[in-house]
């Protein structure tokens, strides 16, 4: 404790002067205390020093114990090793007569085994002179068991003496039975009862012989058997393709008769299975040498007889031979296509079919290829299917040719026949020839794949897409065509397509009928792709074909626009024939807003009920498009238009919106209608400003054209003053001021270096940004532009001036819905 901490202490314990009263007590307590801890501590010191000298002590003991330890673990290892010594010296002797033990005996079995060989080796020799086969055959395997024995004396003499003799007994059997088996098939199994016993016996000598040794014999046997097969069909006569059928008749009837013989064969040699192998190679090489003989095609239905024959035979000998799993699989999948086909709803149980089968081929994919080591197995892995076949691969264009020849000439007679209505009580609406065309398809294919899934189904599939091409072709071909020629150039109708109520329905039936060529193209594809072999699924597209189909529904979808458009052209002539500098006041919507009301509601209808909604909405989009700018243009045809000729004309233009907002809920497809009103109020909002132009005064026809039409023309602007009535003095004095403010309006938007450079071909050039139009326009007197509402209201008001009130009412209502454009100068003057 430092001195500040004792003061503090004291103070605390002595705050006055009273309180040293008890400064005695406070000592005589702490003399106590110190006391106390002295003790203590002497108490410790002595425990302390009685703990060091017992750690002494027992540190002490603790290293004599392990030195007497060290002690008696050297003394035990020298007993040890005079225990070692001792035990050496009493078995030294007992191992040199252990090891003399087993030297004589392993003499002794020797010299017995050498008895034993030199014994047997001289009663095979006895056996094979007396072509003994049966005894031979067991004798056999007793000497190569005793041979085993002698692998390490090869270098003794008398070793390789009886080897070489062993070698030679082996050879004299190996030709004796090689003898008797060349008087198998002579006839003489006939007249010797015993002869396909003594055989059977030979057999078992071949099996105690090399491996070499059995196929040796099994190849010679097969060779001389298919002796008389090659001398009898490479003659001219048999040497034909309309013979094939008797080349498979022939080994089927020698199998049939020599049954019974060649069961003198073991089962695990496989004869009859090694034999149609070689009956196949051979077959092949004289097929194949025929065809490329051939001075000229083959003829189709030969070709295709023989081929069925051969597939037929093949099919015989991988169920006889246990190897047709690869055919069921694929008769499989040739009724699976049949299947897809005939209804194409199920095309995903089949897809989820194949996927299944593929898992299971690639979890068994190390079995397959284990038992491909060995061909020798039936039913190990060698495949019969097209063993012979693939030889006709190469020379069946021409039976391409013959499909794709019937083909064509059956779609021919399907157009010819077609009706091009739809049928009654159908519920695709498409066109029968269609359904006829891929069910004629489907015959060619499941034909072709029952014969090849090769290269000529590959060649077949291009005829398929040459087919559709072909239908597609046609399609298109029907389509109504625009008037040509000097009398439709003569009377105006030159490029219009006219179409009646049946060539609509007619023109949707093809759209239909498009749609699903299309979709059954890809199917086919598909299918094809998992029939045909491997290596050329690859190449399976149809995606050609089907943008073939794709631009028949388009061209199809634009013709009926067209049609629709060339209706209208007598309605719009009409609307140019009307008197609208002379009308006295506004009334009800005009005539020819009656007769496009009557057209569009007779014809909207039955192309929604036969239409999918997605081609539907596509020719509303194109409809809109082609009708909103068509009725803005046919305005400017018109002579003059007055005040009150163009509130009617306004009233005429939103009945025709109202008309063309209706279209989706008659046709009774809505899925796109929010999209398509926003299109069509847009594209006829453009004919309403242009109509409150023709209104405004002739003093502020020019800002209201700028504010209004932001991107017309002064050619435009031209013909609006002359639609108005005004003199060509007048009309010069306003195109020139329009210029100049033009000119102005331009140099302001391309000052500014930050703005966006407007695209070529806008004949116009609007300000960059709105901020710097308003800002033009609000504080340059001499745009004439106006800024605010106030401004606007007026200029509204005096665009009805001397209009009736019926007439003012609608154009006010005609002007709030111009408020509803999101973009423009326009716009911002309502938002200033």
């Amino acid at each position: 404790m430092d001195k500040s901490s004792a003061l503090e202490y004291i103070n605390q314990m002595f705050p006055t002067e009273e309180s040293l009263s008890g400064v005695e007590p406070l000592m005589l307590k702490i003399h106590g205390e110190i006391r106390r801890v002295d003790a203590e501590i002497l108490t410790a010191v002595r425990q302390q020093s009685n703990s060091g000298t017992k750690a002494k002590e027992d540190l002490a003991a603790a290293t004599h114990a392990v030195e007497e330890l060290m002690y008696k673990i050297r003394e035990i290892k020298t007993k040890a090793e005079q225990s070692e010594a001792m035990v050496q010296e009493i078995c030294r002797d007992i191992k040199k007569l252990d090891f003399a033990k087993k030297h004589i005996t392993t003499t002794i079995t020797a010299l017995h085994r050498l008895t034993m060989l030199v014994s047997a080796v001289d009663q095979l020799q006895v056996m094979a002179s007396k072509r003994q086969y049966k005894e031979a055959a067991a004798q056999l395997e007793a000497v190569n068991q005793l041979c085993s024995h002698f692998e390490a004396y090869r270098d003794i003499p008398k070793i390789t003496e009886l080897r070489e003799k062993f070698k030679n007994i082996k050879q004299i059997l190996k030709s004796h039975v090689f003898s008797d088996f060349s008087s198998l098939g002579t006839g003489k199994e006939m007249e010797e009862t015993n002869l396909l016993q003594h055989l059977s016996d030979a057999c078992l000598v071949v099996d105690a012989l090399e491996p070499s040794v059995r196929e040796e014999l099994v190849k010679n046997f097969c060779s001389k058997e298919l002796t008389s097969y090659r001398q009898i069909f490479e003659g001219a006569e048999l040497a034909k393709l309309d013979k094939a059928e008797r080349r498979y008749a022939w080994i089927k009837r020698r199998l049939r008769t020599n049954e019974e013989i060649w069961k003198i064969f073991p089962p695990s040699w496989h004869v009859e299975y090694l034999l149609c192998i070689q009956f196949c190679k051979l077959t092949r090489a004289q097929l194949e040498e025929i065809l490329d003989n051939l001075n000229e095609k083959p003829d189709v239905g030969t070709l295709l007889l023989a081929l069925q024959r051969t597939l037929e035979f093949e099919e015989e000998l991988a169920k006889k031979f246990g190897g047709d799993a690869q055919s069921r699989e694929s008769e499989s999948d040739i009724e699976d296509v049949d299947k897809a086909h005939t209804n194409s709803q199920i095309v995903s149980d089949i897809r989820r079919k194949y996927e299944k089968k593929l898992a299971a081929h690639q979890g068994s994919g190390n079995e397959v290829k284990d038992g491909y080591k060995d061909l020798l197995v039936p039913g190990a892995g060698f495949n019969f299917h097209g063993i012979i076949s693939s030889c006709f691969e190469p020379h069946l264009t021409v039976y391409v040719e013959l499909e794709e020849k019937t083909m064509m000439e059956n779609l021919e007679k399907l157009i010819q026949e077609e009706t091009w209505e739809i049928e009654e009580g159908s519920q695709t609406n498409i066109l029968s020839s269609s359904m006829q065309v891929f069910l004629i398809i489907r015959r060619s294919l499941k034909r072709c794949s029952a014969l090849t899934k090769n290269q000529t189904l590959f060649n077949l599939f291009k005829v398929f897409q040459r087919i559709l091409k072909a239908y597609a072709t046609k399609l298109f071909a029907r389509l109504p065509k625009g008037g040509t020629g000097i009398v439709a150039a003569a009377t105006g109708m030159d490029g219009q397509i006219k179409t009646s109520e049946k060539d609509e329905k007619m023109i949707c039936c093809i759209v239909n009928t498009a749609e699903y060529c299309h979709k059954t193209a890809g199917e086919l594809a598909e299918n094809v792709s998992k029939i045909i072999d491997s290596r050329l699924a690859d190449g399976i597209d149809m995606s050609e074909v089907q943008d073939e189909f794709s631009a028949v529904i388009t061209k199809a979808l634009i013709t009926l626009v067209h049609g629709l458009e060339t209706k209208l052209d007598a309605e719009m002539a009409a609307m140019t024939r009307i008197p609208w500098g002379t009308l006295e006041s506004v009334g009800d919507q005009s005539e020819y807003v009656n007769g496009i009301n009557l057209i569009l509601t007779s014809s909207v209808p039955v192309l929604g009920s036969l239409l999918s909604p997605i081609y539907f909405q596509f020719f509303l989009d194109k409809l809109a498009s082609s009708l909103g700018p068509r009725f803005y243009l046919n305005i400017f045809k018109c002579k003059h238009i007055s005040e009150t000729g163009a509130q009617q004309m306004l009233l005429d233009t939103q009945a025709i919106k109202t008309i063309l907002l209706d279209i989706p809920s008659l046709g009774r497809q809505t899925s796109g209608a929010a999209s398509y009103s926003k299109f069509v109020s847009r594209e006829m909002s453009k004919a309403e400003a242009l109509l409150k132009v023709i209104l405004s005064p002739v003093d502020s026809v020019a800002d209201t054209y700028r504010a209004l039409l932001p991107e017309g023309t002064p050619l435009e602007f031209q013909r609006i003053l002359e639609l108005k009535g005004l003199k060509k003095a007048d009309q010069q004095n306003i195109l020139d001021d329009f210029n100049k403010r033009r000119s102005g309006i331009q140099q302001a938007s391309i000052a500014p270096p930050a703005g966006p450079i407007a695209p070529v071909g806008h004949t116009t050039i609007v300000a960059p940004t709105s901020s710097l139009g308003l800002t033009s326009m609000a504080n340059s007197a001499s745009t004439g532009i106006i800024a605010s509402r106030e401004d606007v209201l007026a200029r509204a008001a005096a665009l009805g001036r001397g209009a009736a009130t019926t007439g003012f009412k609608r154009f006010l209502a005609l002007t709030e819905a111009a408020k509803d454009r999101k973009d423009g100068p326009f716009r911002k003057l309502f938002n200033a």
